[in-house]
């Protein structure tokens, strides 16, 4: 079966065989990958071992490894088949949400405040980690929805941010 996944923008195509041999843009990769229990896995490659948390929520996927997040989407021929008709897979949605629970370490965004795409705005800690959520666009901050020291649910509203071009 092959697949799409986007992360951080970059594409990667990814071929998996049914004797479970895995090709990452052509190139055949060792891979080992076992489900721990819920969204625990190890998976072991090149003769390394990582532990990672991998959420799925409706198509946007969280993976915590090594102490980073990183935010995936995965399509198969068929799903990436349409979206390319469809113009693309781009979002510009402006919101941060918790990628799972945890403590909210820091705020490092203020309302009415300018971000870039990938500034840090919110640290979130979980399972003994903590990780940077970063800005999903270029924009103004609108609205912060959390404060240091607040505990999160997985997928709550931290923070809105609107693009220039969407200002009232």
């Amino acid at each position: 079966m092959k697949y799409v996944t986007i992360i951080n923008e970059r594409r990667f195509e990814i071929e998996v065989d049914n004797d479970g041999r895995v090709l990452i843009d052509g190139e055949e990769r060792d891979v080992d990958f076992l489900n721990l229990g819920g969204s625990l896995f190890s998976l072991i490659t090149e003769n390394k071992s990582f532990e990672a948390v991998i959420d799925d929520d409706e198509g946007r996927i969280d993976v915590m490894m090594r102490g980073r997040l990183f935010e995936a989407q995965v399509l198969d021929e068929r799903a990436m088949l349409l979206m390319q008709r469809r113009g693309g897979l781009t979002t510009d949605s402006g919101e941060v949400q918790a990628p799972m629970p945890g403590l909210i370490v820091e705020v490092a965004a203020e309302v009415g405040g300018v971000v870039a795409k990938g500034d840090t705005v919110i640290i979130l800690e979980s399972m003994k980690m903590q990780n940077e959520l970063k800005s999903p666009i270029d924009g103004i901050v609108r609205a912060i929805h959390a404060e240091a020291g607040q505990a999160v649910d997985k997928n709550d509203l931290l923070v809105e941010i609107k693009a220039p071009a969407m200002e009232d």
